[in-house]
């Protein structure tokens, strides 16, 4: 028998039986975890009202030694502790609350193997949370900030000023999900689109975390960067996010 702790945020639940909930957590030291909570869906549960999306909390882990583990396979979460309720401010407007439900997705969906550290994705999701709670910026700018950084940390890193292909000093005007970002008119390859000037710039800013800059930009060419994020998210994990197609724009 072991036991081990972590903290990590709620990516989602799921219902098991009658009372209890299968947990999905990205967490800070183990990456993505699935655990049993049980009695959670009672009504009088306060353990269970901690482990619902969007929550930091501060979990202990129960398992039993040589791969024989608590129901279905999976570890048992035995006491949890809020850090950070982020979902009372996020689930309550509808903007937020569908970036947030994009956010959970991308995160699960970077970390397909359990129990593999995910250290800059966990802190990434922290961050992005914490940022849409507050309400500092536009939710679907907090968004397509979070998933072009996303992408950086697993190593697919668009580019919006120089050639992704054959490193040409920008601006370039042309853009290739395929070829990595912006690529200049010697590496023009089929398929290219060529967005605003403006647009490049956001995504830049976003990158980048140059707020002044993205929070001036116009709705329009906001619109503009969001699609060409969600294509580029969609060419390098094979298909897209479901909850995309809610996002307030």
């Amino acid at each position: 028998m072991s036991l081990f702790r972590d903290d990590g945020i709620v990516l989602r639940t799921q219902k098991l039986g009658e009372a209890d909930r299968i947990i999905t957590l990205l967490t800070r030291n183990n990456g993505r975890v699935r655990a049993v909570a049980r009695g959670v869906r009672r009504t009088k549960s306060k353990f269970g009202a901690r482990l619902e999306p969007f929550s930091h909390v501060d979990v202990q882990f129960f398992s039993r030694g040589g791969g024989e583990l608590i129901g279905r396979g999976l570890p048992l979460c035995t006491q949890s502790e809020t850090i950070a309720p982020y979902g009372s401010a996020i689930v309550t407007d509808y903007a937020r609350y569908t970036a947030g439900t994009a956010m959970l997705e991308t995160a699960e969906r970077f970390t397909d193997h359990e129990g593999e550290p995910a250290v800059q994705q966990y802190l990434l999701l922290v961050g992005a949370l914490r940022t849409l709670a507050a309400g500092d910026h536009e939710p679907h700018l907090v968004l397509d900030a979070f998933l072009l950084r996303s992408l950086a940390v697993n190593g697919y890193a668009p580019s919006f000023d120089n050639c992704a292909k054959c490193g040409m000093p920008g601006p370039n005007r042309f853009f290739s999900v395929g070829a990595g970002g912006v690529i200049c008119g010697e590496c023009r390859v089929p398929g290219s689109v060529v967005p605003s000037a403006e647009s490049l710039t956001l995504l830049g800013a976003l990158l980048t975390g140059d707020w002044e800059t993205a929070d001036a930009c116009e709705l329009r060419h906001a619109r503009e960067g969001s699609g060409l994020v969600a294509a580029y998210l969609h060419w390098h994990l094979e298909r897209g996010l479901r909850s995309l197609r809610y996002v307030e724009k």
